[in-house]
């Protein structure tokens, strides 16, 4: 099987950055990126890499500086300057240290490709060079990469989030919008039910303290389903308004979205909540699990509009930072890290979240008939209350909570004024 080509970016410009991490990986590079000029010779000197493009205007240092440094390190390896500000002067420098091409911004990707395929093959490596080359690459590439360990920065997440992200949601297949959102209410269902078996008798063992911890703790395995395997789920799609807000699609289209979703989630809901009561599994603890879950719901019902709405806003504020910082871990285990506490967080505290409360109430209210005995009147307990003293008002907080204490505020922090890519695109994209 043949080698990837390693291919390192330094250029303060984060739109030059994932342009071409975007544009070699798919062509079939390897890509590492960096900031600026001490973390890009930090890369250089940590890591084997086939071709630098180095961007001669970088805050840190001059970049004629790490040229001179990286192509005395590494004297196989092909590099290129990538600037819109050339000079006779710099160019003629760049020829002397056998930099191998210079090119200028802005640029399209068949022009970079092309360089970069050239600059490779002028400096191609043979007989004992590459050998020695190809063992230190093993060497480097056997030991941990320190990318295992680093994580997006706010404002990448907040480009993300914006440009990308959203828009994909945005222009995703009604049909897989509408699939994944029905599986995003079977997991936080599949959380929900957890949360209610473990809740039963943790208080009268541990305290409500440590037991609202401990439910938060198995709650959490709902939206980490959504995370990691992929879902949609309407309380974190609510993040979609950074797209809004950076003009990448019409408000319109994104309450189009969220009522897709809303409904998808609630069809999934609805759906464990059928299969969770002909399972019988409530009758678990002589029926304790089912008496838990019928108190559940007629807590949920019994809160007043305002509690009700204030709580909402609590709750969608912690579960939008959990997706946010998982967008922002580069591995499964710091997206579940990263997950786990805000939402172990949201449930301990009390708060309110729609989705799961499409579980937690229609559950208990089958379950209404069964357990007549709850230690408190059921008639409030029914379908009507659940729309309009609980689920609108819950909504409502989430939207507030996620779209404007964090989509909105971290698109304004990081995200607002933004310029362009300067790098050119196929006018087919």
């Amino acid at each position: 099987m043949q080698e990837r080509q390693r291919i390192l970016v330094v250029d303060d410009d984060p739109t030059v950055r994932e342009s071409c991490e975007r544009i070699f990986t798919e062509r079939g590079y390897d890509v590492e990126t960096a900031a600026s000029g001490k973390e890009g010779l930090e890369r250089s000197r940590r890591g084997y890499f086939d071709c630098a493009l180095l961007d001669l205007k970088i805050p840190d240092m001059d970049g004629m500086e790490v040229v001179r440094t990286v192509s005395e390190s590494r004297s196989n390896m092909a590099i290129l300057i990538v600037t819109g500000y050339g000079s006779v002067e710099t160019a003629a420098e760049a020829t002397r240290l056998g930099v191998c091409d210079y090119v200028c911004k802005p640029f399209t990707p068949e022009e970079i490709t092309h360089a970069v395929d050239r600059a490779l093959a002028r400096v191609a490596p043979t007989g004992l060079s590459r050998g020695i080359d190809r063992l230190v690459k093993g060497l480097k590439e056997s030991s941990p990469k320190s990318e295992h360990y680093e994580h997006r920065s706010p404002q990448a997440v907040a480009r993300m989030v914006t440009r990308s992200v959203g828009v994909k949601k945005a222009t995703s297949p009604i049909s897989n919008t509408l699939i994944l959102g029905v599986l995003a209410g079977v997991y936080i269902g599949f959380g929900a039910a957890l949360a209610t078996l473990v809740g039963h008798d943790a208080a009268g063992k541990v305290g409500v303290g440590i037991a609202q911890l401990l439910t938060g703790a198995v709650f959490s395995v709902g939206l980490i389903l959504v995370v990691v395997a992929g879902a949609e789920l309407f309380t974190g799609n609510n993040l979609m308004i950074a797209g809004v807000l950076g003009k990448q699609y019409g408000l319109g289209r994104m309450l189009g979205l969220w009522g897709l979703v809303y409904v998808a989630n609630f069809i999934g809901a609805l759906l464990l909540v059928f299969i969770m009561y002909h399972s019988g599994l409530w009758r678990m603890a002589s029926g304790a699990v089912g008496e838990q879950a019928v108190a559940i719901a007629k807590a949920k019902v019994d809160l007043p509009v305002t509690q009700a709405f204030f709580r909402g806003i609590g709750c969608n504020w912690l579960v939008c930072l959990a997706v946010w910082m998982a967008l922002s871990a580069k591995d499964v285990a710091g997206k579940i890290l990263a997950v786990f506490f805000p939402i172990m967080a949201f449930v301990a505290l009390g708060y309110e979240h729609s989705v799961a409360n499409m579980y937690f109430v229609p559950m208990g209210l089958l379950l209404k008939s069964t357990f007549t005995a709850v230690g408190a009147d059921l008639t409030s307990l029914s379908w009507g209350r659940f729309l309009t003293a609980n689920l609108i008002p819950v909504t409502l907080g989430n939207v507030v909570g996620g779209a404007a204490f964090v989509g909105s505020t971290y698109w304004w922090v990081y995200a607002k004024g933004e310029q362009k890519s300067t790098v050119a695109e196929p006018a087919s994209q």
